[in-house]
């Protein structure tokens, strides 16, 4: 009878968070700093001092990590929100929110562009704005709860409303899309009026 195999070392497959962390900070920081077209798998990985295999085997696409940094990031921007201040609330999460999307306006698009052909990328899309507009519907739904939204909002048309602008501009690009804006549409809400 021939002896146990010897067990075979650990391929790496798990993610390390600090590794993974390293990685989406890194990403971030270079899509902040260029367009989605100059960010290759290469820089990223020389920034977060790893492999481009590394990258490729947590995720399956130049897009899915970047969309992930993305994401992460907009989560550190705007963490715990919730100040017990409707209006305030709804001014930062939209102005951080368009803040972000302008800053990596070429991801986005790129993305979106992808996403009409590629299954995977519009899996990733989709996650990335599900989390937004579950984020974003949390916040109206404590609107109505302090009574600064009607008790018959539809909540899911007035996330529609509120990112759809946001959307729109950054795929048509006739006008701005940036924090000011953001706060002006979260005013146009709750009738704060305009930035004195």
């Amino acid at each position: 009878m021939s002896p146990d195999p010897a067990p075979r070392p650990h391929t790496g497959r798990r993610r390390n968070p600090a590794v993974r962390q390293a990685i989406l900070d890194h990403a971030a920081d270079l899509l902040i700093a260029n367009d989605y077209a100059a960010v290759p798998i290469d820089a990223i990985a020389k920034a977060a001092g790893v492999s481009k295999h590394t990258i490729y085997r947590w995720w399956p696409s130049k897009g899915a990590v970047l969309l992930e940094a993305m994401a992460e990031r907009a989560r550190q921007q705007t963490p715990g929100l919730d100040t017990g201040v409707f209006a305030d609330d709804l001014e930062t999460f939209l102005a951080a929110t368009f803040a972000t999307a302008e800053k990596v306006s070429g991801l986005l698009r790129g993305i979106m562009a992808e996403a009409q052909r590629d299954p995977v990328a519009a899996e990733g899309l989709r996650r990335f704005t599900a989390g937004r507009r579950d984020e974003l519907r949390a916040l109206l739904a404590r609107g109505v709860e302090q009574g600064d939204l009607s008790p018959d909002t539809d909540l899911d048309l007035l996330v529609d409303q509120l990112l759809g602008l946001m959307w729109y501009r950054l795929l048509i690009g006739h006008a701005p899309m940036n924090a000011e804006v953001a706060v002006a549409l979260a005013r146009s809400l709750t009738r704060r009026g305009p930035q004195t």
